[in-house]
């Protein structure tokens, strides 16, 4: 079978490709259009999906089911102002997750996709004249990964195997590369019905692509932007007749069609006037109409706040890809909020350019997914696609610091190793703990899961080499390893690398990233210096156990004074960094008078062999110079 169906599920509308020949073309649903809302209607037995549910909605909304992708796989809370605003009825599941009720029935909001989905490919065989099974899926680049595998679950229940995701944004400048054969830079500005990205790729002649770095607001979409409109309308209503039309679930949905109708006109002319008949009754039952007329002047400074948040993340992706705008060969723009006027406005304020207007900004991303099946299919190896990943991956070490293996914007797939040691001396295990985020310390990021490797062999603490090893593939499947080099045990595990991780956690990733950036590099400043503290101690204590039948007791005690002082400024609580450092240069330079004076008496110890050190390799600066790992995994 050749012909494969890619469906692009959107939140509010969706569309399906496939490929003729080489080329990629979109199948237009039963009823003759290209693109397809992506709303269930269900009562009972009855379920009528696209249009047909659509006309439900002002009269029947609780059974009207739309927008569902952005409510897969999130927690309850994590949705508590969205579900406020929502006509059909929702609840938190037992283990915490968002349930959408229908007639006493609950479903997952990956069931309802599924509906959408399954009418799309049938749909699709009427078109093709022959049952397909299998796809190519889209998400946008922030959907973390149970909400990737809830996405394939919804496929899943449509009948069709996911063969490959890929990101929304970066399939949409895959079909707008399609065919071109010179090398560019791209931006392409993804702001679509409940999220904003923005992704730039590097496409070369000889058909790489490849994702520089990718930013975004998983707070701001063109739902925003009608409920701007929607705002307005209701507050210009309760000024004029005294009704709160927000108490009216049938109104609200009628407002709803009106503002995002509106918002459309508004692209192309300057006024828009908005009649509703009808639209309630008054306490004496008398109906009452809405009529207002709302200025593309008026829209955008409504929307002032919102088209100012769709600058920071263009801003942040250029510091990232390490690009200036001035080196930036295009912009292309997707989905339908892309097509306003100030939204083009902005994007020629950063870069001074038009966008792109050859990509079909509803299309683009189907379109694509079904170039990428050709690619999977026919085993095409001259069209190279690279993504990277969205936040950092890292483990943490002593004092509770993540150390990062691999960075945010890191291209996939990737594999990055190093090297750990004890905490201890005889330490018979290790827990490697993975966090994601882009916070210094362990504790301020997400966890993503942890496990022990054991059975370590007793030795000094520093001796060990434990080696983790982080391999992130295509699909976007972490596998950590841990190994201990001597003895060549070893742990491997799949985690679910970023497991509940919602789309708000994410941006709040990067928010607190900036917020704390200083007060972090101070915090980690401080532990780095009482650690360089600890490892003076821990190798004067080594130095005076393993001479001690060769020092007086006046040499040891000139020690035990350097150790004694030592932990107290590691153990003082409001100690800064510069009494550490301070306190830390003293004790080198005491120490190293010590060893210098007394060096007749002393032999290379079995803890500065074993560590590759000798006498000679002490420096005032930096202590021992011993061949240890740089990050110490705590104890389990």
């Amino acid at each position: 079978m050749w012909k494969v169906i890619w469906i692009d599920l959107w939140t509010t509308n969706s569309c399906v490709s496939y490929m003729l020949w080489d080329k990629s073309e979109v199948i237009a649903n039963s009823e003759w259009a290209r693109t397809t809302p992506s709303i269930v209607y269900i009562k009972w037995d009855e379920m009528l999906v696209w249009d047909l549910a659509k006309r439900k909605a002002i009269l029947e909304p609780k059974n009207v089911i739309f927008e569902t992708k952005r409510f897969i796989w999130r927690k309850f809370k994590e949705v508590e102002n969205e579900v406020k605003d929502s006509p059909f009825d929702m609840k938190e599941g037992k283990d915490g997750w968002v349930l959408i009720s229908i007639d006493g029935k609950d479903y997952k909001p990956e069931q309802i996709s599924g509906f959408v989905l399954k009418k799309l490919k049938e749909d699709a065989e009427k078109f093709l004249w022959e049952p397909v099974t299998q796809a190519v899926i889209t998400v946008p680049a922030y959907f973390n990964d149970s909400q990737r595998n809830a996405t394939k679950a919804a496929w899943e229940i449509a009948g069709l195997k996911v063969e490959r995701i890929i990101n929304e944004p970066t399939a949409a400048s895959l079909a707008y590369g399609e065919w071109k054969n010179k090398d560019e830079k791209i931006v392409v500005f993804d702001l679509w019905g409940w999220t904003f990205d923005v992704t730039i790729l590097e496409i070369g002649s000889e058909w790489t692509f490849q994702v520089l770095s990718t930013s975004g607001d998983t707070q701001l979409g063109w739902k925003d932007f009608d409920q701007k409109i929607i705002n307005y309308l209701v507050d210009a209503f309760k000024t004029k007749e005294w009704i709160n039309l927000k108490d009216n679930a049938m109104a609200m949905q009628r407002l709803k069609d009106e503002a995002e109708k509106a918002k459309m006109q508004l692209s192309q002319t300057e006024k828009v006037d908005i009649m509703i008949p009808f639209i309630c009754t008054d306490d004496k039952w008398q109906p009452k109409n809405l009529a207002e007329s709302l200025t593309r002047a008026q829209f955008e400074n409504l929307c002032k706040d919102l088209l100012d948040r769709c600058k920071q993340p263009v801003i942040q992706a250029l510091k990232d890809s390490k690009l200036d705008k001035n080196d930036i060969n295009e912009v292309i723009l997707v989905w339908w909020s892309t097509r306003m006027p100030a939204v083009k406005t902005i994007v020629k304020d950063i870069f001074g350019k038009d966008p792109k207007a050859t990509v079909n900004p509803d299309e683009a991303v189907s379109q694509w997914a079904a170039i990428q099946w050709w690619i999977i299919q026919w085993n095409v190896t001259d069209i190279l696609l690279l993504d990277v990943t969205p936040l950092s991956l890292a483990v943490e070490v002593e004092w509770g610091l993540a150390h990062v293996l691999i960075p945010r914007n890191t291209t996939i797939p990737a594999k990055k190793s190093n090297i750990y040691t004890t905490a201890t001396d005889n330490q018979n295990a290790v827990t490697v703990h993975v966090v994601q985020w882009e916070r210094q310390f362990a504790k301020d990021n997400k966890s993503l899961g942890q496990f022990n490797l054991e059975w370590i062999p007793p030795m000094r603490r520093g001796q060990p080499q434990i080696e983790v090893t982080f391999d992130i593939d295509a699909n976007w499947i972490l596998k950590v390893s841990a190994e201990e080099k001597s003895t060549w045990k070893k742990q491997d595990v799949v985690i679910q690398w970023a497991t509940n991780l919602s789309d708000d956690e994410i941006e709040k990733a990067k928010e607190e990233a900036e917020k704390f950036a200083e007060e972090d590099k101070k915090r980690k400043e401080l532990v780095e210096s009482k650690n360089k503290l600890e490892q003076l101690t821990y190798q004067m204590q080594n130095i005076i156990d393993e001479n001690k039948d060769k020092l007086s007791d006046d040499a040891k005690d000139e020690v035990n004074k350097l150790i004694e002082s030592a932990k107290e400024m590691k153990d003082k609580e409001d100690a800064t960094k510069e009494e550490c450092e301070k306190e830390l240069e003293r004790l080198n330079k005491e120490f190293a008078d010590w060893y210098q004076k007394h060096s007749a008496e002393l032999q290379p110890s079995a803890w500065a062999t074993d560590n590759q050190a000798t006498p000679d390799a002490w420096n005032e600066n930096n202590g021992w110079d011993s061949a240890q790992p740089d990050e110490v995994i705590d104890a389990d």
